[in-house]
């Protein structure tokens, strides 16, 4: 194939090699690379989207640009007949005082290329420039006439085998244009010392107008129109990019933004896809907007995927091949690895282009949410097994996520690294996200069962002359089963050895003696010994003695019985709580829905002693550390094999906030995930705030007081910016009503208690953090010593313009080499 064919069918990569001094090279008009195309001239042309850089290697780049004619539409589709040359210089010269102007490149160049100019691909410009040297820092500047771009800036990856002290890069993923705020992009922009950016996905998305789109957004981005666009079938005005055009558009537009054009300006991008460049939860060619209309499995849209493949490849700086001749949905393939020095190899995988069908389909109708959220871990096992048992020679095909070559593929990438790190570039994360039903039920229905309990202690008080320890045994020992006499017989035989000094033992014998079983006395003996040490009066001795009795058989008694229970018949909601005692899968779109697969790349994992992995996640838009066992299902949890480190997304809509909204109808099950609050505020009157206990159900530690109040902050300082509070007042606006909250009742006591009870069910011991109500990027740091990653949640929309304080917090996670262990703090 010669060049010009190349050109044509491979994608339009053009490639060089940098010379140091050989100005103009390539400069004649029978250059291959240019294809005869004359050079562009005069000053009517423009940069819309500036320039970037990706791939960075020992020896090469891809640089990227746009050029269209100037005052024409920087989203609109470059006008034919205007195909010429542009010019491509790139220099070793220290030009960082030019990032983010068009002044003039100084220095000698290292390449001076001519390169074309095509409408056929919207004018977009993608060139390999090879023969660098490694470790070294370049400065590149696009001219067109004489018109030129931004100068941007890129580092080549340090040589193959070199001792290499630190790699700092930062993460990004999940950056929705119509929903928040890029205040984050802005920060990063500002970040000095980096080696490049790591993109997980969802850099564009590829639906307008849909129901998590609809939140506040800084004015700065204006409502997307697409070209052509189908309605999502949700009703309203929502609708799906499908054509090569519409694609197109999204790049342009978020490519547009000022911030991230700086970010991309300053640092080259290592970038693979997650489901919003192509389609919402897809799988090879598959949408799932309309899952049902071809059986539950999603509907084949072969062209859609290559546009949306081809858009991707047109504007993402990516050394990747792509082959538009290639029929099928498949004609590019994404997944590549780097090594940077002897630290680390990065290894991205293409998690949707080759990935099976959901276990289960997407349109299944599974409990009351769906086949994504909350999915039976049983009925997830049975249709695993049944799709891997018919799967012939291959068992893991029907049920792979990265398909047979990928994953032979990244085991041989793992296998052969001789780097100290193997860091993962991965799509969705690969933790266990479960939760018992049971366990959430009973917990619930316990935390609901003290206000009862603690007024049935008091109006038995006053048949015991005020006596609350004796009331608090009798009413436990009701509450067990005992018969009235039974119950007022023990309590007094529990309160007479109470009095003389005895023990537990002797407690419980007595209660016994009395005619109570030993359940029965045991509870009794409890509540009585808790009213008793309980400080702050009658009403405070009775709420702890209730405590004792709810969580000492209340919830033990749902534990063991589920559905027969007599406090889920007493609760009159038997019927709607019957589905949800099993346990829960919370995301099967991410690898608990691969779950045969994930075993077999950790057992690769474990069964060669392949250490000091490191998974980088996005997708979730939350912020996550934790280790990835061999099997969770196993005893204890497994043996952990390596560590997965998930962040949030740069500005779409958290994760706890799409599973409140898609918990809201499942009434007080709900309150796993959210409890709203109502926050009187001297002269705005009242603030509304969902309280995120989502974190203590998934496994987060127990809060403090002081803790939880600090966990709202950020989404409180959101909601008073909405009610019009100035950002100048807002922090301390935030801190006082906060320090108001600090001694309310309903948040200092009943909010703690349930968060921490919710904590106690230890759902996902190897999660080390949890943080699902955020935006945000992580900076990383690998070292030989230990690889160390900084969430930074930044501030939520403030009024219709980005934060001027961006950071809202840091939480700093660490992972010592040689260790599978995540170190928070």
């Amino acid at each position: 194939m010669d060049r010009r064919q190349f050109l044509k069918l491979g994608g339009f990569l053009t490639v060089s090699v940098a010379t140091a001094g050989l100005a103009g090279c390539g400069s004649s008009n029978d250059d291959p690379l240019v294809d005869g195309l004359p050079p562009a001239s005069g000053t009517a042309w423009s940069f819309p989207q500036s320039v970037a850089a990706g791939d960075p290697r020992p020896d090469s780049i891809v640089l990227w640009t746009r050029v269209v004619p100037a005052g024409t539409d920087p989203a609109a589709p470059a006008p034919a007949g205007n195909d010429v040359t542009v010019q491509l210089l790139v220099s070793s010269g220290d030009n960082a005082r030019l990032l983010g102007t068009n002044a003039a490149l100084a220095g000698m160049p290292v390449a001076d290329q001519r390169l074309p100019l095509r409408a056929q691909y919207d004018n977009t410009v993608r060139h390999k420039l090879t023969g660098l040297q490694p470790g070294q820092t370049y400065y590149y500047q696009f001219v067109a006439g004489d018109a030129r771009s931004n100068v941007g800036r890129f580092r080549t990856a340090p040589a193959s085998g070199a001792s290499v002290d630190q790699l700092r890069f930062a993460t990004l993923t999940c950056q929705d244009w119509s929903v928040n705020h890029w205040g984050a992009l802005e920060h990063v922009a500002s970040e000095d010392n980096l080696d490049f950016i790591l993109h997980l996905g969802d850099y564009v998305y590829e639906t307008v107008g849909e129901d998590f789109q609809q939140g506040q957004v800084e004015a700065r981005h204006d409502a997307l129109r697409l070209p052509d666009g189908t309605p999502t079938g949700a009703g309203g005005s929502a609708r799906y990019a499908t054509t090569l055009a519409d694609y197109r558009y999204l790049y342009k537009k978020y490519r547009g933004d000022r911030r991230l054009q700086a970010v991309h300006e300053r640092f080259a991008f290592v970038a693979i896809w997650d489901d919003h460049e192509f389609s919402d939860d897809c799988w090879q060619d598959a949408q799932t907007y309309d899952a049902s209309l071809a059986g539950g499995s999603g509907l084949r849209q072969t062209q859609r995927r290559r546009d949306a493949s081809q858009a991707w490849f047109e504007f993402m700086p990516a050394d990747v091949t792509f082959d538009a001749a290639q029929a099928g949905f498949d004609n590019i393939r994404i997944y590549r690895q780097f090594d940077f020095g002897a630290l680390a190899r990065l290894v991205m995988t293409d998690q949707r282009l080759y990935r099976a069908d959901h276990v289960i389909p997407e349109s299944a109708q599974v409990g009351r949410i769906g086949s994504r959220y909350l999915v039976p871990q049983d009925l997830y096992e049975r249709a695993e097994a049944q799709k891997m048992a018919a799967g012939g020679t291959d068992p893991l095909a029907p049920v792979s996520m990265l398909g047979a070559t990928q994953r032979a593929w990244w085991q041989q990438a793992m296998a052969e690294a001789r780097t100290t790190w193997k860091l993962w570039g991965n799509e969705v994360s690969l933790l266990r996200m479960g939760l018992s039903g049971t366990d959430a039920i009973a917990t619930l229905l316990a935390l609901q069962a003290v206000p009862v309990l603690a007024t049935s202690i008091g109006s038995t008080a006053q048949a015991t002359a005020g006596n609350v320890p004796l009331a608090a045994a009798i009413v436990a020992a009701s509450t067990a089963g005992a018969s009235a006499i039974a119950a007022q017989a023990g309590a007094q035989a529990i309160a007479a050895v109470v009095a003389a000094d005895g023990g537990s033992a002797q407690q419980v014998a007595a209660g016994v003696a009395a005619g109570l079983t030993t359940t029965q006395a045991t509870l009794a003996a409890t509540a009585f010994v808790g009213a008793l040490s309980a400080s702050g009066g009658p009403a405070a001795s009775a709420a702890v003695a209730a405590q004792a009795i709810a969580f000492g058989f209340v919830k033990p008694d749902v534990q063991a019985k589920k559905v027969e229970s007599s406090f889920v018949t007493a609760s009159g909601k038997a019927a709607a709580l019957a589905p949800y005692f099993r346990r829960f899968l919370l995301n099967c779109d991410q690898w608990d829905g691969y779950n045969a697969e994930r075993k077999a790349l950790m057992r690769h994992l474990k069964d060669n002693r392949i250490g000091n992995v490191v998974a980088l996640t996005g997708d979730i838009h939350a912020f996550f550390a934790g280790t990835v066992s061999d099997d969770f299902d196993a005893a204890g949890g497994g043996t952990p094999v390596m560590v997965d480190l998930v962040t949030a997304g740069a500005s779409s809509e958290s994760f706890f906030t799409y599973l409140r909204d898609a918990a809201a109808g499942l009434g007080d099950l709900a309150t796993i995930v959210s409890y709203p609050i109502t926050i009187p505020v001297p002269d705005l009157g009242s603030v509304s705030v969902s309280v995120n206990l989502l974190d203590y159900t998934l496994g987060k530690a127990a809060p403090t007081t002081a803790a939880l109040l600090e966990q709202i902050r950020v989404r409180l300082r959101g909601a008073l910016a909405a009610k019009g509070v100035p950002e100048a007042r807002l922090d301390a606006t935030t801190q006082a009503v906060l320090d108001g909250l600090a001694g309310s009742t309903d948040f200092g006591v009943t909010l703690l208690n349930l968060a921490g009870q919710l904590s106690a069910l230890n759902s996902n011991p190897w999660l080390r953090h949890v943080n699902t109500d955020a935006q945000g990027y992580t900076l990383v740091t690998v070292t030989p010593a230990s690889l160390t990653a900084r969430f930074r949640q930044v501030n939520r929309l403030a009024g219709t313009a980005a934060p001027a304080t961006t950071i809202a917090r840091e939480t700093v996670v660490t992972v010592a080499a040689g260790s599978v262990a995540v170190t928070v703090g």
